[in-house]
């Protein structure tokens, strides 16, 4: 009870944000790679045994990784149930797509060696570039409608009503973060081929993640310059209550801010270093697949993708969801989080299983790391 004390709730609802960059960028760099190796399957591997290998560097691992999807979910919903509510009502079909996706990879992984038919087994290799490609356009569209606002506002009894449509989240600077969300994923994931296969297949994969790493270089600096020049960010107008109720229709925003989203920058300098990160670490994975620093280029692609993430929420913040239609409706770290005990009773549980996960996890990739060759596959029992 002491520290619940000490953890006042303007602390509590600032650790939550903080944990929630922790496990998107969890995600992102885990199971990133395999989406990127699930997208670039049917181009690296062009027989059937390279595509097992490609299958078989993500096989014993693509479970575990998803661990960082759930707890994300989880955490959503029991520590901002109002962003789970819009998120999973505005956004209803684009999360049926994603999810619909990530069902076919392990259909696809269980299923595919099931027939020797070529036709039978290129039919899934698709279903698997599919599972890589759908999910990782998805997400990056959705970061994309965030950053402009998202239709939805609330009753006075707080029912959260969304306004828009599915096909309103395919404007044009959302598919330029969609974009931008599969080139960096792709790039994660020639680089983690790069690791585990040899030969032709690795020698593909860095072709394909280097295009990848330039395209992250340029589409980034391109958002960036729309984010600075053309979408306006949102900025909270009345006196900011951070230990205030759960209420997000308590107070003003003023919208279409020319880079409003680029104010924390000037008042807080050292948040430049997510940006920084963004670029340095995919020049830095640039420069790794073509001196063939194997391990450092995974290392140097998951820093970007870290950084491209942390970009995002230092520049929203305090924002999480704003709203383009009702501009007090805007969902941010201060009004838009549950209760003071449930944020410490969660934070408990965080302490105590996070590390665990991180462990096992650790343990999983050491076991299994080092090179997948053909005849792991032609005379391994255990290959998919």
């Amino acid at each position: 009870m002491i520290l619940h004390t000490l953890l006042d709730y303007d602390v509590l609802r600032v650790i939550w944000w903080l944990l929630l960059g922790v496990l998107l960028i969890g995600f992102a760099v885990t199971d990133g790679f395999d989406l990127g190796v699930g997208t670039l399957l049917p181009f690296v591997a062009r027989e059937d045994v390279e595509r097992r290998v490609v299958i078989n560097t993500i096989g014993p691992i693509w479970e575990g990784n998803q661990v960082w999807l759930v707890l994300g979910g989880g955490a959503i919903f029991a520590a901002w149930p109002h962003i789970y509510a819009m998120s999973f009502s505005g956004f209803y079909l684009a999360m049926f797509a994603a999810l619909f996706a990530l069902i076919l990879r392990p259909v696809g992984f269980k299923y595919r060696s099931k027939r020797e038919s070529p036709r039978w087994r290129s039919n899934w290799d698709w279903c698997l570039f599919i599972g890589g490609f759908v999910p990782s356009l998805i997400f990056g569209v959705a970061i994309g409608n965030v950053l402009q606002g998202v239709p939805f506002h609330f009753t006075p009894d707080m029912r959260m009503v969304y306004e828009g449509s599915f096909l309103g989240l395919l404007n044009p600077f959302a598919i330029l973060c969609g974009l931008l969300s599969v080139a960096m994923l792709v790039m994660h994931g020639g680089a983690w081929l790069s690791v585990r296969t040899e030969g032709a297949v690795a020698d593909r994969a860095r072709r394909f993640a280097t295009v990848a790493a330039i395209a992250t270089i340029v589409l980034y600096a391109l958002g960036g310059v729309l984010v600075w020049q053309w979408v306006g960010g949102f900025q909270w107008t009345s006196p900011h209550l951070a230990n205030g109720p759960s209420n997000p229709l308590m107070k003003t925003v003023q919208a279409g801010v020319a880079g409003g989203w680029l104010v924390n920058y000037a008042a807080h300098p050292w948040t430049m270093l997510a940006p920084a990160l963004g670029f340095l670490g995919a020049l830095l994975a640039l420069l790794g697949l073509r001196a063939r620093w194997e391990r450092l280029t995974v290392i140097f692609s998951g820093l970007s993708i870290a950084g491209i993430i942390l970009s995002v929420g230092a520049s929203m913040f305090p924002f999480i969801v704003p709203s383009s239609t009702h501009l007090p409706s805007a969902l941010t770290v201060w009004d838009a989080s549950s209760s003071h005990l449930t944020l410490f009773i969660m934070l408990v549980c965080a302490v105590v299983f996070v590390p665990i996960i991180l462990g096992y996890t650790a343990w999983v990739y050491s076991v299994i790391w080092g090179k997948v060759r053909p005849r792991d596959i032609t005379h391994g029992d255990h290959a998919y």
